[in-house]
């Protein structure tokens, strides 16, 4: 058996050091609660209490931004700006988010066949849960708040098999269907009225240090569904609007609007085709 005597001073004093050190972030599950309060209050499903008048609104509103305040406060390498009011702006967003979670959720319920009503898809869907943490991490991540946004999106990861990091673009009406490996990169932009399945990946070319700061994801422009395991990669790949990207396709550079694109199984090729808008 291991002998805690074994360890040396010296690795002792050097963990010590790095606990009085650790001001950077909350733990995860404070991250983890913070999220799943404000699921709660934009969608009743996630709570286990109702809200039946204002006063409780208020309340349930002030709890939410008290425990981003507190967060904020507790661990000042997350912002430059006050927490109060990163907090109040951040509160006053939620409305524009539920609106655009609501535009997801029709886009979902309206592409899958399989969907019986709208309260399946919020209580059960991976699709719609990776969306909702990646819009509320995106708001929070364009206030100047460090760490959190990531930590979110990373839950939800663990959760869905989804991964989307919070700095993406990503318009209205935005669908995931299924989701299992789908990744989505930093720099990614997607239109309005996108459509992804399972296993798709919107990644870089490169992955080297010095590109941080260039667009290195594809851009998808609006209308376009991507069928599973297809990968697109590159900062200036643009998939034009209208299209189609059919599964299994590798693409590394810009397809035109109206486009399909699909993989020839044995012939190792992508085709593609052209249709009349």
């Amino acid at each position: 058996m291991y002998k805690i005597e074994l360890m040396t001073d010296e690795f002792k004093n050097h963990l010590i050091k790095k606990h009085q050190d650790c001001v950077g972030c909350p733990s995860n599950e404070t991250i983890k609660s913070f999220f799943e309060e404000i699921m709660g209050l934009l969608f009743p499903n996630f709570s286990n209490k109702r809200i039946s008048n204002w006063e409780q609104l208020n309340g349930k509103i002030e709890e939410i931004k008290s425990r981003l305040v507190t967060m904020l406060d507790k661990h000042p390498n997350l912002c430059q700006k006050s927490p109060s009011i990163l907090s109040d702006d951040f509160v006053c967003s939620l409305a524009d988010i539920e609106s655009a979670l609501q535009l997801d959720i029709d886009a979902i319920y309206n592409g899958d066949p399989a969907a019986k009503n709208k309260e399946e898809i919020i209580r059960s869907y991976p699709g719609f849960y990776a969306i909702s943490a990646y819009r509320i991490a995106h708001r929070l991540l364009a206030l100047g708040i460090n760490i959190v946004p990531r930590i979110i999106t990373e839950l939800a990861h663990h959760r869905t098999g989804i991964d989307i990091h919070p700095g993406a673009k990503i318009d209205h009406s935005f669908c995931i269907d299924h989701g299992t490996g789908v990744v989505i990169g930093e720099t990614c932009i997607i239109g309005p009225n996108v459509k992804i399945y399972q296993g798709v990946t919107l990644g870089a070319l490169s992955v080297q240090k010095k590109d941080a700061n260039n667009k290195r994801h594809p851009s998808i422009e609006n209308n376009v569904v991507i069928y599973a395991n297809a990968t697109i990669l590159g900062g200036e790949t643009i998939i034009g609007h209208h299209s189609i990207i059919g599964g299994n396709s590798w693409i590394t550079e810009s397809v035109d609007p109206y486009s399909t694109i699909y993989y020839v199984a044995g012939d190792n090729q992508v085709e593609k085709t052209k249709k009349q808008p």
